[in-house]
């Protein structure tokens, strides 16, 4: 059953709500009387359409439908999920809390996405206090998992751990603060360093661009996978934390930072950090540092996926939720039908400088599909660990037409050969109705302790046995047998 979202404010940050919503398979309805509200989250829609699917390994559902609402009623009604995100103005969200409270379903939850406010303050004067919690997002909302879920006492456990459950599923990592703060946890960082760079380019120590370099070129990267305490404890080498803090603790007492004393934002001030930055990064279109953000920010969280650590992790736990649910559909046989053993997005790392999927990534996708094969079978983990697996000893690859980031592939298999040791296949990957490319492979069972040529399991006979009843009748596919040809 589809769920609905409404999205209550459609700037940077409600935009990037409604593209995680709406990619996740959500219905989603926005409210928000800006009359270019609609063109700023297409734009915002059309960077999440081309770097979200990328960061995962599984088929996102189907894209739900969106509209624009111009009567807050038709917005919120029936709505699982509200999601605030109109300017940082107490009274003007607790305006906009009794509103829409009127029309909305008691049962739904009501997120804001402030990022100063806490719950408590939201909640006064509230027609119904136990809906409303805080879901701190970070931008872009669409790329990056964490939410800050901050409720408070009057928020029911069953409400908090709903919430918990949806935002997980959109694939979100919900840090739930048990204590209401002033900026809650991350932006409390994110402030201290700020006024500390502001005071640097003040005194004119650093400029933006030094200061960014600072950051990216050290300890921004370590920060992305291990945070603070992980990192510090490393520094403390073999002996850990403990001899980190004896060591380095006294410097808390020097006069390093400047943190409590906030340097006076006059224009001069102003200007000189605003003509620092367009020196820094004037040549590019916000869109276009949008899309080189989104570039490194999936190719990063890639690298951490194949560590399972940090936000990669919360990745993989997402794919393998989704595994769960469309498995079963991906492998059915059908007769004189080949199976689907792979439906995905091409991530932004899988393409090359010219601005397609890079060759190697078309044999990744087709070895993917062959593992989802072997699956289906009964080759699975369980009976690799048991000594029996199949080793690839013959591929050829056509490639047939572009397939670019962000695009929706498919592969169908045609098995041309089960039987004994042996085993045949042959890929076909789509884009659509588009036939980008081919793959033959002809694999061997192995016996995994001689690594020699055996006989796979009768299990896995029986299945090849059944999928050549069932795939009988299919006629031999074009390009099956062929090699490069020799010029004339």
């Amino acid at each position: 059953m589809t769920q609905t979202a409404a999205i209550i404010g459609g700037g940077v940050i409600g935009g990037g709500w409604a593209a995680r919503f709406l990619l996740n398979g959500w219905d989603v309805r926005v409210f928000d009387p800006d009359p270019q509200a609609e063109r700023k989250i297409g734009e915002v829609l059309d960077n999440a359409r081309r770097a979200l699917p990328g960061l995962s390994d599984m088929p996102l559902p189907a894209e739900g439908r969106l509209s624009f609402h111009a009567d807050l009623t038709q917005a919120v009604a029936t709505a699982d999920w509200i999601q605030e995100s109109v300017p940082e103005q107490l009274d003007l969200k607790q305006k906009v809390y009794r509103s829409l409270q009127q029309v909305c379903e008691p049962g739904a939850i009501i997120g804001s996405s402030t990022s100063g406010f806490k719950p408590g303050e939201l909640q006064q004067d509230a027609l119904r206090p136990e809906q409303i919690v805080v879901t701190h997002p970070f931008n872009p909302v669409y790329l990056l998992p964490l939410i800050e879920l901050v409720p408070t006492d009057a928020n029911p456990p069953e409400t908090v751990a709903r919430a918990k459950q949806i935002l997980t599923s959109l694939g979100f990592f919900p840090l739930h603060v048990r204590k209401e703060i002033d900026a809650h946890i991350a932006d409390r960082f994110l402030e201290a360093v700020w006024r500390e760079a502001l005071w640097l380019v003040k005194d004119g120590v650093a400029t933006t661009s030094e200061i960014d370099e600072a950051i990216r070129m050290g300890f921004g990267i370590r920060w992305a996978q291990m945070g603070l305490f992980e990192t510090y404890r490393i520094a403390g080498g073999e002996a850990g934390m403990r001899h980190f803090m004896a060591q380095f603790g006294p410097c808390l007492k020097w006069p390093w930072t400047r943190l409590m004393d906030v340097p006076a934002f006059t224009d001069e001030l102003v200007d000189l950090i605003a003509d620092q930055s367009d020196a820094q990064s004037g040549a590019y279109s916000i869109r276009e540092l949008e899309q080189i953000r989104d570039n490194n920010l999936v190719g990063m969280m890639r690298a951490l996926k194949a560590q399972d650590w940090g936000a990669g992790a919360v990745l993989n736990a997402q794919d393998r939720r989704i595994k769960a649910d469309v498995l079963p559909d991906l492998i059915a046989a059908q007769p004189d039908q080949p199976l689907l053993t792979l439906s995905r997005a091409v991530p932004l790392d899988w393409t090359d400088y010219n601005g397609h999927m890079t060759e190697s990534r078309y044999l990744e996708a087709f070895a993917n599909a062959t593992d989802r094969f072997m699956e289906v079978i009964g080759c699975d983990s369980d009976y690799i660990a048991g000594g029996g697996s199949y080793f690839t000893a013959e591929t050829h690859i056509r490639h047939l037409d572009e397939a670019h980031a962000g695009a929706r592939i498919r592969i169908d298999t045609q098995m041309l050969l089960g039987q004994g040791k042996k085993l045949h296949l042959f890929h076909r990957m789509y884009e659509g109705d588009r036939l980008l490319a081919t793959g033959e492979h002809f694999l061997l069972h192995v016996s995994l302790e001689t690594r020699k040529p055996s006989a796979p399991s009768e299990t896995i006979e029986a299945a090849m046995a059944r999928l050549t009843r069932l795939q009988a009748s299919m006629p031999w596919p074009d390009g099956a047998g062929a090699s490069i040809r020799k010029p004339a």
